[in-house]
């Protein structure tokens, strides 16, 4: 994912389907220069790590 399209997804107030490495996450914050984003897994929110935004993948 680029980090434009993150920021959206962070600002919008829709439900958009992201994965990391095939798990559904929430994404938290978006840090732009180190093009990082806090993530939290959908299943169990106190599971939450720092990722590369270029690791994400929107799911249609």
């Amino acid at each position: 994912m680029d980090l434009n399209r993150a920021n959206q997804i962070v600002e919008s107030p829709e439900r958009i389907k992201v994965t990391y490495q095939g798990v559904p996450v929430w994404i938290q914050t978006i840090d732009d220069g180190t093009q990082t984003a806090v993530v939290y897994n959908e299943a169990d929110p106190d599971i939450e790590k720092t990722v590369p935004v270029s690791d994400l993948r929107e799911e249609n």
